[in-house]
């Protein structure tokens, strides 16, 4: 759906364009070490802590935060956040000092956050504080007049990378692309593209090129022997 584009768009078009932008996928942080990660820690805070470490929220100083997959921070890590957003203060692991930070946080997620409220997995107050201005970004499939535009830059994105010789797409393929449901939006459709580009000989994307996970003559339905057969014959 773009939510990062998006957000490097908010930040990059504003007042703290000049100031950093930090992307943080709030999943891949484990549950124990998110708070290390966003406040940072003072020396000896821990064990291994032998020198001080700035925290997420120290980087973007003056600029942005982006959090994604909001609601994976762990329930315990919520009321500080919050607090960070109601007082822009916090306190580094280890410090007996509060801190201030100009940061703005720009948050965002794949479920609805209202469900996460009412099953208690995500706290009300903090959902409330962040919603303040909402965006709700369509997925690829109600959007899909965008997907010839999308598609042309991938192919020109990738032909270097791969030497092809793909320069643009057929209108059956077009017909195709946008006859599929998307469900991984636009990642999935830049998936697509690449291995049609690192598979194409010939300066025209064609409706064969293009292998969706519904295509049984797509080469990951084959076997090995299968799909090695193929390239070879083909090369």
């Amino acid at each position: 759906t773009g939510k990062e584009i998006y957000a490097r768009s908010i930040h990059y078009l504003s007042r703290r364009a000049a100031k950093p932008f930090v992307a943080v996928s709030c999943g891949a942080i484990p549950a124990d070490l998110f708070e290390n990660e966003l406040y940072g820690h003072e020396r000896g805070a821990y064990t291994a802590a032998v020198t001080p470490q700035a925290g997420l929220i120290q980087e973007a100083e003056g600029g942005s935060l982006f959090l994604d997959d909001v609601d994976c921070i762990p329930l315990g890590a919520q009321t500080k956040v919050l607090r960070f957003l109601k007082e822009k203060e916090f306190r580094p692991l280890g410090s007996a000092r509060a801190q201030r930070a100009d940061t703005r946080i720009i948050a965002s997620t794949n479920t609805d956050l209202t469900k996460a409220v009412s099953t208690d997995t995500f706290r009300r107050d903090l959902y409330y504080r962040l919603s303040v201005i909402s965006i709700t970004l369509p997925p690829l499939r109600n959007r899909l007049e965008d997907i010839p535009l999308l598609a042309r830059h991938f192919v020109e994105k990738h032909r270097d990378e791969f030497e092809s010789a793909a320069i643009d797409i057929s209108p059956g393929a077009f017909q195709k692309l946008m006859s599929y449901n998307w469900p991984g939006n636009v990642r999935e459709l830049e998936n697509v593209i690449e291995r049609a580009v690192a598979f194409s000989f010939k300066a025209l994307i064609d409706v064969k090129d293009i292998c969706l996970p519904e295509d049984d003559a797509c080469i990951g339905a084959k076997t090995f022997k299968e799909a090695k057969s193929q390239a070879v014959t083909r090369f």
